[in-house]
């Protein structure tokens, strides 16, 4: 096995160039394998085989420099750089990461996970390279859907005033997570298509140098040293030569003698160089390349069919949220949808086929959706902006400058809030509480089960002011299906009433608070159960009251502790001088790394035995204290 010789950075270059065919086929073949176990990003590693084999072959690591945008097709530079071993824990709690970290491997020039960051850090340390006179080859690999990210752009304008050696290679498989939209790809489908250049420029030379065998070669250089006027005449556009950017391609990213010639060429080049490599998403595994988007990142799945292994049908407060999207649009013409590249992550998928016009995907562009949702609510529309938290972080200014400044009524549906486990610390959604709580006139809510998050969709949607209605990952509580009194804003439901101990939960935190109170009422104490519902504005009337009737407030919240619901609980407490302790549940300042939610959970002390044992030792210190007294 070709791939059993890879045990360290640079042994693909010990490996002929006949044999390398054979090791992309034994390198997907692992992939598919590993990652229908531990689940993963598959279908872009899949596409990204030939193109990473041609890097390693043309650098040397870990002295030259590899930066993958947002970092899903890491897989096979972890294989190339002698990671095999670590795939059987790929995504577990301790294990692997599925992104690049600096902390695994020294190979890993910067760690990535959200889109479109890619060129600014390449040409950081392309500065940093050049200011220290120090000698290596600085590579970014970015692909056409994160190109539609306005960081990328801002890269490309300081890039093309660059004097010394700096490749970019766009990897264009026309997919981001989804299908990609908008004019960029409109304009690489271009480029893709102008077959008659490359069929050109390939003749030409294979001409002159049958013609003119002692001066051919000469020729050919010296035509290479005009290309860029050829490109202008027969390739329209050529955006990035116009910039100052040199342009190689589009090459075949499956074709990695091309690569390999390519690559080599780009590194004489003394500026910015972009080599435009068209691969194909899913490449070499049918259900892949057929599914595209379901292969982007999927859990577990049987290799023969492409089936998830988990089939049991139980519904995620993902395809809550797409039920409800499709009836409050029916309810409501003004009613519409805008999603950053993620129809299907989102739910979003049924109401674009049923609504077209009234579907919006903007390409990775959060903080522009943030802000076109603004001038469609401005227009007088209802705009829903569904997105993943972590993703939504990306637009903070927008949201306080362009919706909560001028009060516009834009509905956030915000995904992914809280523990999402195995993507890790780029993706854990456990800062929307803090970053949306601090901003004037932004309401936050969040649903106890699947129910609530219907009743807070409809209530959001004709709320007229900015509100964000925040929901986890996880399959939907089917729980408390009794308890539905309708929302009321600010206004927090109590669903047990007791004494002493009152556990104030936000979200999917009320059905660990539910099992926290079964067991302290086993051990003799009465429990009082709020199910918080806002996170902004608290319900102050309903605290004041419950400091009165109880000995100890708990806040719950799947949220960093910095900012969160616990943190203006205790503020409100102390200013208005509550006679109550308070214990506040949640996430401590880390960042938290990858692994199973129950796995985190229970790290954290999120669990509900973990909460338990911090309950009774509060209670233990209270009585410690007054008998000091």
């Amino acid at each position: 096995m070709l791939l059993e010789r890879i045990q360290k950075p640079n042994d693909i270059k010990k490996i002929s160039r006949d044999e390398l065919p054979r090791l992309a086929g034994e390198i997907r073949e692992f992939l598919i394998e590993k990652v229908s176990v531990n689940g993963g990003h598959l279908g872009s590693n899949l596409g990204a085989v030939e193109l990473t084999i041609a890097l390693h072959r043309q650098l040397s690591l870990p002295k030259d420099k590899i930066i993958f945008d947002v970092g899903h097709q890491s897989y096979v530079h972890k294989l190339l750089t002698g990671r095999r071993e670590g795939f059987d824990t790929l995504r577990k709690y301790g294990g692997m990461s599925g992104f690049p970290k600096r902390r695994e491997s020294d190979c890993d020039a910067f760690d990535t996970g959200h889109s479109s960051t890619s060129i600014s850090a390449g040409l950081g340390l392309v500065k940093a390279r050049d200011l220290k006179n120090e000698k290596y080859t600085v590579v970014s690999v970015i692909g056409d859907g994160a190109l539609t990210g306005g960081l990328a752009y801002e890269g490309l304008n300081n890039a093309a005033k660059l004097k010394s050696n700096y490749i970019i290679i766009l990897n264009d498989n026309n997919m981001s997570i989804s299908e990609n939209v908008g004019g960029m790809s409109r304009y690489l489908q271009g480029i893709r298509t102008a077959v008659g250049y490359q069929n050109f420029k390939s003749n030409l030379e294979v001409f002159l140098k049958r013609s003119m065998p002692s001066k051919g070669d000469k020729v050919v250089d010296s035509l290479k040293r005009v290309k860029s006027s050829m490109k202008q005449l027969l390739v329209p556009g050529m955006l990035f030569e116009d910039m100052g950017i040199t342009y190689l391609g589009p090459v075949d990213g499956h074709d990695i003698g091309a690569m390999e010639r390519t690559i080599k060429e780009a590194k004489n080049i003394k500026h910015t160089v972009l080599i435009h490599v068209c691969t194909s998403k899913g490449k070499g595994y049918s259900p892949a390349e057929r599914h595209p988007a379901r292969f982007h990142g999927t859990g577990p799945f049987e290799i023969a069919t492409g089936l998830p292994k988990d089939n049991s049908g139980k519904a995620c407060y993902t395809d809550i949220f797409s039920t409800v999207m499709i009836k409050l649009a029916a309810r409501n013409d003004n009613v519409v949808a805008i999603t950053a590249a993620m129809p299907d992550g989102t739910g979003l998928k049924r109401y674009r086929n049923i609504y077209p016009d009234r579907f919006f995907d903007v390409g990775i562009a959060e903080g522009h959706a943030v802000t076109f949702a603004a001038g469609l609510a401005a227009g007088g529309l209802k705009p829903i902006v569904a997105v993943y938290s972590s993703f939504l972080q990306r637009s903070y200014d927008e949201i306080l400058h362009d919706v909560c400044m001028d009060s516009l009524p834009v509905v956030f549906a915000i995904d992914r809030a809280g523990l999402v486990g195995a993507d890790g610390e780029t993706h854990q959604g456990v800062f929307d509480l803090s970053y949306l709580s601090n901003i004037p006139n932004m309401t936050v809510m969040a649903p106890k089960n699947k129910w609530e998050l219907s009743d807070m969709m409809k209530f959001a949607v004709e709320y007229n002011g900015p509100i964000a209605v925040r929901y986890p990952k996880d399959e939907a509580y089917c729980g408390l299906q009794e308890f539905r009194a309708p929302i009321e804003y600010g206004k927090s439901e109590v669903i047990y009433k007791g004494s002493m101990i009152a556990l104030m939960s936000v979200g999917n935190m009320t059905a660990v608070a539910e099992s926290v109170r079964e067991k302290l009422m086993e051990k003799g104490y009465s429990c009082t159960l709020i199910n918080a519902r806002f996170v902004k504005p608290i319900d102050t009337e309903l605290i004041r009251q419950t400091a009165e009737d109880h000995s100890l407030i708990v806040t719950m919240e799947e949220n960093v502790l910095s900012g969160g619901f616990g943190e203006h609980v205790t503020e409100y407490a102390a200013v208005s001088d509550l006679n109550a302790e308070i214990l506040n549940i949640a996430i401590p300042d880390v960042f938290v790394p990858h692994g199973a939610v129950s796995v985190l959970r229970e790290k954290l002390g999120l669990d509900s035995d973990s909460i338990v044992q911090r309950i009774l030792k509060k209670l233990s210190d209270m009585e410690g204290s007054l008998t000091d007294v």
